[in-house]
Parts: C-alpha cells; structure tokens; sequence
C-alpha cells in the first residue's frame, strides 16, 4: 500500500504539507541541535572572541552553522525522497564539503586560498552534473543565448561572488541571516510559480533552521554566530536558488519571469552584492589591500556608526532590500535594460538616502 502510495505521488498536489513538514522538521533539529553547540563550543573555548573589529564583547560561541548543516540535511534527506533527487543529493553533498571548509575554518583558521579553491570546486560539481547554469541575460546587452563554456564561467563568477556576499556581510547581529530567510522566501516563492517543488522544499529546510538561529543571535544570555561554516552554506543554496531560478526562466518560453529573471534575482541580492562591490572597491582601490582583509567599512558599520542598534539596522536594510523586490516585480514587463537601469538607481538612492541626510544635518550645524 505504501508503495502504491508513493508511485502514485504528485508534490505539485500537496505542496503546502510538504513545506510546512520540511520547515517543522528543520526547526525542531535545529533547535535540538544549537543548546549543544553552544555547550560544547562554551566547553571546548571554540569561541569568537572580541577585537578591535568586532560589533560585539566578550567571548560568543561560532558553531551555528553546524545546526543549520543538520537541519538542512535531515529535513532534506526524510522528504527529498519524494522530489528531484537528483539535484537535492549534489547540493546536500556540495553543502557537506563546504561545512567541512567552514568548520575547519571556524576552529583553524582556513587561507581564503583554500577556501575559495573549495568554492570553487562545489560549484563545478553542481554546474557540470546538473547542467543547471546561466544560459543567457534575457537580453541585457544583447546577450540572450551564451556559448557552453563562456555560460560556465560565468555561472562559477555568479556562484563565488554569491557565496562570498554573504560570507562577507555577516558582520552584525542578524543580518545574514535575516537576508537569507528574505531571499529564500522570494526564492521559494518564485520557485512554486514556475513549479519547481524540489527548490521551494529546499527554501523551506533554509527557512527551518534560520528562524531558531535569528532568536539566539539577538540573544544576549545564549548568543550564538553562524560562523564561516554557516555563511558559506547559506550563501552557496542562495546562490544555486539564483541560478535555478535564471536557468528555469531562461528555458522556458511560457515562463512568466523570462524577461525579467536576471533583474529579479539581482533585487533579492541587492543588499550583499552592493556592500561586497563596495568594500571590494574600498580595500583594493582606496586601502590598496587584500579584498578579503577585515576591517569596519561595510554599509552595516555605516548605519552602526550612525546610532543604529545590530536589530535596527537588520530591520532597515531588509526592509529596503524588500522594497527592491517589490519593485522588481513590478517592473517585470518593462524593457530588461529599464528594469536594470531602475533597480540600480532606485537601489543605490535607497541605501544612500540616510547617509546623505545626515550629511546635509552635519553641513547645517556648521
């Protein structure tokens, strides 16, 4: 009867069950996982502890993305049964090497030498196996269909600039990871228009771990970081729902967001990749050092430095980010460089209208 049951399994007809149980199963290992992180992380003083660069005090364990690694995966494993198996068990073992790398570089310290090389590998892994990679640009500077191998490339810069956009903005309570829960809703949610069950239950397990992490980082008795570890995993799914989303969109002529896919994906991600170009430019222009060098010049130091609390600024920046998506939508039939052309603007004044205020008050006292 089982048997029967399961041959006979349609997802698209029971989506709603399938997400509710994958963000429930998600959770409660989550939650189950994370006290003894913390315990053990606490007893092993695998810590991060403050400097001179840091946005916190005192010693704060850096292990969350080891919950988030077994949330992910079990919730994964029980209901991808049921799915693309295929595409679920390259991205479960794509995330499972970069959990290794993050962890050794958690406890260790990794070389960014080695851990791009190990970026570098997963996402050839997923790009070669799955052929899920950016065929074309819906026809932003008149590219519509790229050659094979320039398409890879291409996809592989998308993937590491992803992956390290989100490594690189968890730098204050909450903001990585609220980002991530913002993008992998969006995502789930186009994902389920175009039909695509196996991504939306893999938003869904994202989803699951992150919202019982966002209640111990905020926490001040129980805090709890997300690590290396945690940043490169949730940036590699963002970065492989970025890429989906563009490659369904891309080869299917009946697909509602084909001429607007790009445009949408770069709204989800406007907020990581506008700080990472940024302080990229900052490091190896301005500073003339490595763009991997750590230091206070990220938009979330900006907003800091300005008097915003950690949770204040997280709400600001995702709540614009989510203006941007809005819009985004909203502008999906207009012509792909008008679409591009508003969200660069309108994106770049949003994020720079506070600054630019105070400015003007600073100017006036004088």
């Amino acid at each position: 009867m089982i048997r029967e049951l399961l041959e006979n399994f349609n997802p698209q007809d029971y989506v709603g069950i399938l997400v509710l149980i994958t963000v429930f199963i998600a959770m409660i290992v989550s939650i189950a996982s994370y006290p003894a992180i913390i315990n053990v992380a606490t007893a092993k003083n695998l810590m991060d502890d403050s400097d001179s660069r840091s946005s916190h005090s005192g010693k704060v364990p850096n292990l969350g993305g080891i919950g988030m690694y077994i949330g992910i995966v079990i919730a994964i494993t029980i209901i991808g049964a049921l799915l693309d198996t295929k595409s679920l068990l390259l991205i479960l073992g794509c995330i499972t090497l970069l959990f290794f790398l993050g962890l050794k570089d958690d406890i260790l310290i990794l070389s960014p030498r080695k851990k791009f090389t190990g970026q570098l590998f997963t996402a050839l892994l997923l790009i070669i196996f799955t052929d899920t990679r950016i065929l074309g640009l819906s026809g932003i500077l008149d590219i519509t269909i790229m050659p094979y191998w320039i398409s890879v490339i291409f996809t592989l810069f998308v993937y590491l600039l992803i992956i390290n956009a989100y490594n690189l903005i968890d730098g204050i309570d909450g903001l990585a990871a609220m980002l991530a829960l913002m993008a992998s809703t969006a995502f789930g949610y186009l994902f389920y228009k175009d039909g695509d069950i196996s991504m939306v239950v893999l938003a869904a397990a994202v989803i699951g771990v992150i919202i019982p992490f966002l209640f111990l980082n905020f926490s001040k008795q129980n805090k709890m970081f997300m690590g290396d570890t945690g940043s490169m995993i949730l940036g590699f799914i963002i970065a492989v729902f970025a890429v989906r989303f563009i490659d369904n969109s891309e080869g299917v002529i009946s697909s509602t967001y084909r001429k607007s896919s790009p445009i949408i994906a770069l709204s989800i991600l406007f907020f990581p990749l506008l700080d990472t170009l940024r302080i990229f430019f900052i490091r190896l222009v301005v500073h003339k050092t490595s763009p991997f060098a750590a230091d206070k010049n990220h938009l979330h130091h900006r907003f800091l430095s300005l008097g915003f609390s950690h949770i204040k600024t997280t709400i600001t920046v995702v709540g614009l980010n989510i203006v941007l998506i809005l819009l985004a939508l909203y502008c999906k039939n207009m012509e792909i460089h008008m679409q591009l052309m508003i969200l660069l603007i309108s994106g770049t004044l949003i994020y720079s209208l506070y600054f630019i205020y105070n400015w003007i008050k600073e100017l006036q006292k004088e």
